[in-house]
């Protein structure tokens, strides 16, 4: 029999689950109800599991727990309705979550949805996969935090679970654009994806996995033929000018990541999402534009064109001080669209309360000015790995 401390099981998948359930003593079927309770009916304690038998709800009360996410506060937007949490995790931590209403998840319905639902049928949640983030983004306010850790599986699919249960609303698109680089936790997030879909109900074409650029995250989901769709923070298709607002780019340059696009693509026949930021005298101008569209042509693909939203209110230093949006952004749009590519314009859901675009960070988790924090980055499971060979201070225009 199993002794020590109750091991934690949101997070484990149906075979974990069946195992435990032997492991306890009892017959694998066990393990599917509790699967079942705690994925798609939401269960945070043992005693809703009437069909388990009280035997059996005795043991895990025992042996086992649920523990994921706590909610510390939401914040309702009065322009547009987004909701934006904020969660606690069990050694003190915190991440955001945000849920963007139907009406403005995007100004119009998606033409790259292969099954198109009304704008009244759309609930999109936005979840964290890092406790800060390490990739340093000059627009971003998440990289503002550094990097602390690497979330569960547990607590990735719980900000599903409890956002499902405080809104008592069917969450039918989930995107992995929050805190956070979802390829630097790799396996954590496709366990999550997989438990949403499985699990929790959701389709995984309704799933989205966003990266800045890690192009052997997208070579790996492209050799396991991950079904959820793939998004790349993009933002310049000139080296110098990613490289200035991404440092991720030093470590897979933009040759580096078509290949892996192209890789993705001829694995996968899934276009690619790119999401894009135009911004003032930086990445709008001819040539920008030009280096954009060819490079969206290597592969089928559509444009999600997204608004800056302001990040002064998280201290940002260099470049990121001074970046400001396009006046040409809607100019752009139209040239692009000409040069036949899909081309969606993001709405800007929840500016109002820092809960848009870029705009995620935890008020007093902030790295230290030295910049060291954002220096390591976690390489899968296996430690920190250094890609940023300069820190923010030295790119300052």
């Amino acid at each position: 029999m199993m002794t020590g401390e109750p091991v934690n099981i949101l997070g484990m998948s149906r075979e974990e689950l069946r195992s435990f359930a032997a492991e306890l003593g009892e017959r694998p079927y066990r393990g599917d109800q509790v699967y079942q309770w705690l994925y798609a009916r939401g269960a945070t304690g043992f005693d809703v599991m009437t069909d388990c038998g009280r035997a059996f709800r005795e043991t895990l009360h025992a042996r086992a727990r649920i523990a994921g996410v706590a909610q510390v506060k939401n914040q309702l937007s009065p322009a547009d309705g987004t909701t934006k949490f904020l969660f606690a995790l069990s050694d003190g931590l915190q991440i955001e979550s945000v849920l963007i209403p139907p009406s403005s998840a995007f100004e119009g319905d998606d033409p790259g949805d292969e099954e198109p639902r009304s704008s009244r049928e759309r609930l999109t949640l936005c979840v964290s996969t890092q406790v800060g983030c390490p990739l340093d983004c000059a627009f971003c306010a998440t990289g503002t935090m550094g990097y602390l850790r690497n979330l569960t599986p547990g607590e990735i699919i719980d900000q599903v679970l409890t956002v499902r249960r405080l809104t008592g609303r069917t969450i039918t698109n989930v995107v992995f654009m929050g805190m956070g680089e979802p390829m630097l936790n790799y396996d954590a997030v496709i366990r999550a994806g997989m438990l949403m879909t499985d699990g929790a109900g959701i389709a995984a074409r309704r799933i989205t996995v966003s990266t800045a650029g890690w192009a052997d995250g997208i070579r790996r989901m492209a050799d396991e033929r991950t079904r959820m769709k793939l998004a790349v923070s993009l933002h310049s298709a000139v080296p110098a000018t990613r490289d200035a607002l991404m440092p991720v780019t030093r470590r897979f340059p933009l040759d580096a990541l078509r290949a892996a696009l192209q890789y993705y693509y001829a694995r996968t026949k899934v276009r690619v999402t790119y999401e894009y930021i135009f911004f003032d005298g930086i990445n709008d101008t001819p040539l920008e534009v030009r280096r954009l569209i060819a490079f969206a042509r290597a592969i089928p693909c559509k444009l999600n064109v997204i608004p800056y939203h302001e990040i002064g209110f998280a201290g940002p230093e260099g470049i990121g001080a001074s970046l400001r949006p396009s006046p040409r952004m809607h100019e752009i749009v139209e040239e692009l669209r000409r040069a036949n590519l899909t081309v969606i314009v993001r709405s800007s859901a929840g500016e109002d309360i820092a809960a848009a675009c870029g705009q995620l960070a935890v008020q007093g988790l902030r790295r230290s000015r030295s910049g060291r924090s954002t220096r390591g980055v976690p390489d899968a499971e296996h430690g920190p790995r250094s890609i940023v060979t300069q820190h923010r201070h030295d790119r300052r225009p």
